[in-house]
């Protein structure tokens, strides 16, 4: 089964839920997806293995044989290509703007010269390794990249279907998101008990329910705010799977990177047991569903 984690705005508590999952199950494999700033590893300690570069293919123009018709700029859904056509006295000119492409090989594909070639343009490092008995992927994107869904995909090709699979996806409901938690059997939204937690869910569960992913919630730090998110869940028959409470001990294990379950046996057995529930959940055998 595949589980992502996910959250409607940042700072959550997103990816303390996915470690402490993780870390509480047999047999899983951690992708950290928030390629942009993946921080699982402070928490996992994963020893890594291999490093790889990624790349994504990008147009290169060979002006010798470019007409600049502009065929490639009305077929680039991304505004990637501009065309400047030449002039009796003045030959034309392609413009690329490299961070824009999305690689989807259009241009290259009904150039009518065949003027266009792709190239690789390096974008990030996936690295992947073991942290104890957890398979561990995570991607980190080049600073100054504009787009992290490609490396985002590239880093869900490591999945492995044998092995739970628990995927961090980056904070918000935009591309990054989508790409992440796309094909999950399981979305776990992560909130806080907050007006700005309760927004940002709402978007959250309008997104996972146009993907057609089952999903529940978790509210971190519970016992802070008010009531409104669970007002919310009871309206919209969202199943809450599990609360953790504001605590000084947590939090001050947090900063110093040792997850829950570490502390005490009683963390693992709420985790254990959220698991458990995200299968019925998703199974549609819990009578509170």
């Amino acid at each position: 089964m595949i589980i992502s984690i996910a959250s409607g705005k940042g700072g959550t508590g997103k990816t303390t839920v996915a470690v402490n999952l993780a870390l509480s199950l047999d047999s899983v494999q951690f992708l950290d997806c928030d390629v942009e700033e993946p921080n699982a590893h402070l928490f996992l300690k994963p020893l890594i293995k291999d490093t790889a570069r990624t790349c994504v293919s990008v147009p290169e123009i060979d002006h010798s044989k470019c007409t600049y018709c502009g065929e490639c700029r009305q077929v680039c859904a991304y505004n990637a290509i501009a065309v400047l056509p030449g002039k009796e006295d003045k030959g034309g000119s392609v413009l690329v703007f490299p961070h824009l492409c999305h690689g989807c090989g259009a241009c290259s594909m009904l150039c009518p010269q065949g003027a266009i070639r792709e190239v690789n343009k390096e974008i990030g490092t996936i690295e992947s390794g073991q942290a104890g008995k957890v398979l561990f992927v995570h991607g980190r994107l080049d600073v100054g990249e504009a787009m992290s869904p490609p490396l985002i995909r590239q880093v869900k090709k490591y999945t492995d279907p044998s092995r739970t699979v628990i995927i961090d996806a980056p904070p918000g409901t935009s591309c990054p998101v989508i790409t992440a938690v796309k094909d999950s059997d399981f979305c776990v939204l992560v909130t806080e008990p907050t007006p700005f937690g309760l927004n940002d869910l709402a978007l959250a569960v309008e997104m996972l329910r146009k993907l057609e992913i089952p999903f529940g919630v978790v509210i971190n730090r519970c016992d802070i705010g008010d009531g409104k998110v669970e007002e919310y869940c009871g309206r919209e028959g969202i199943r809450i799977l599990m609360k953790i409470p504001f605590s000084r001990e947590i939090a001050a294990a947090y900063s110093e990177g040792i997850p829950m379950v570490s502390m005490e046996a009683l963390y693992k057995e709420k985790f254990t047991g959220l698991y458990l529930d995200i299968c019925k959940v998703r199974d549609g055998t819990d009578s509170n569903s």
